[in-house]
């Protein structure tokens, strides 16, 4: 049974009952249902997000998240492995192959330049763990640009290597006769006297003594371009185009065993020793030119014989004494 409250009222100097209003009653027991409610919802807000009240769902992400982690983390440390690697081989490829080759490095903001596109990554943003996974894929990104560059560049270097190893075997680097005593130099480049009219000339190539017969080789790798004796004074003589600027002439030769077109490699016999033409006496002149020009030819005959031998037939072939032709 409820309580019964009274009030003193001082008119008529007595107690009275309160008698209590239902709306005030209505509108109390609303804000009671009100403030429950809210209370209500505030706390399953709060176990849902407390971990010990996680659903089997969550649990299942939370490892293969954690498991994720761990993967990129060992995905980041075989890419410092492979960066390592990689600089090692760009700097061994700027400073050493590139360099062999005389060819410019590659610079460091070329190997590693970043994508230009902003918004390349948009579509990994906005996720708890957009950081890690955006760094991870720039970082692949970077590596797999890296190689591609690396990669072109040992594709230049590999045609630099095959167009050195032509030009080795192009150069004419033999004595066109063999030379073994190196008593066959009879005149060499440079100012002589002319063995018919005495006068002070300038010899265009050098002349080597020899027995009517002897072999002449080819002092560097080519193609014949002529085989005639129609040049005035080099009586039969031969031309060979050895490629990236250089031309070999062989004249008063007495017979050819070279053909025009014919390719041939350094030390082939191309013809045989005569004297033929504007010539006093059985010998091979010997030029070699060097895009268009002529020059002396002694610079070249490192390819069989040594330092000691070199500086013997330098002396000799500096003498200014009287060519054979």
């Amino acid at each position: 049974m409820a309580k019964v409250k009274y009030y003193y009222d001082t008119e008529s100097l007595a107690y009275k009952i309160i008698t209590p209003l239902k709306r005030r009653s209505f509108a109390y027991f609303m804000l009671f249902l009100l403030a429950s409610s809210l209370f209500g919802f505030l706390a399953f807000v709060v176990l849902l997000n407390i971990p010990f009240f996680e659903t089997p769902k969550d649990k299942i992400q939370a490892r293969e998240i954690e498991n994720l982690k761990i993967r990129y983390g060992i995905l980041n440390r075989k890419m410092d492995q492979v960066d390592e690697v990689l600089n090692s081989i760009e700097e061994r490829d700027n400073n050493l192959y590139r360099a062999y080759f005389n060819s410019s490095p590659i610079s460091e903001s070329d190997r590693k330049a970043v994508f230009g596109s902003k918004n390349r990554y948009k579509n990994l943003e906005g996720y708890d763990n957009s950081e890690l996974v955006v760094n991870t894929t720039k970082r692949v990104d970077v590596l797999s640009k890296q190689l591609v560059v690396q990669s072109k560049s040992l594709d230049e270097i590999l045609k630099l290597a095959k167009s050195k190893e032509k030009l080795l075997a192009a150069i004419p680097a033999i004595q066109p006769v063999r030379n073994e005593n190196l008593k066959r130099m009879a005149s060499g480049f440079g100012y002589r006297s002319d063995p018919f009219t005495k006068a002070r000339k300038f010899h265009e190539g050098m002349d080597f003594t020899a027995r009517m017969g002897t072999p002449v080789f080819a002092t560097g790798d080519g193609f014949v371009v002529r085989a005639d004796n129609a040049a005035s004074g080099f009586g039969n003589h031969i031309v060979i185009r050895h490629g990236f600027g250089y031309e070999t002439l062989y004249a008063h030769l007495s017979r050819y065993k070279a053909r025009v077109g014919k390719r041939v490699k350094r030390g082939d016999i191309i013809g045989y020793v005569g004297s033929t033409g504007r010539s006093e006496a059985p010998h091979l002149h010997y030029e070699v030119h060097k895009n268009g020009d002529v020059v002396n030819p002694l610079n070249f005959y490192y390819g069989n014989i040594s330092a000691a031998e070199y500086v013997a037939i330098s002396k000799i072939a500096n003498q200014e004494n009287q060519s054979l032709d």
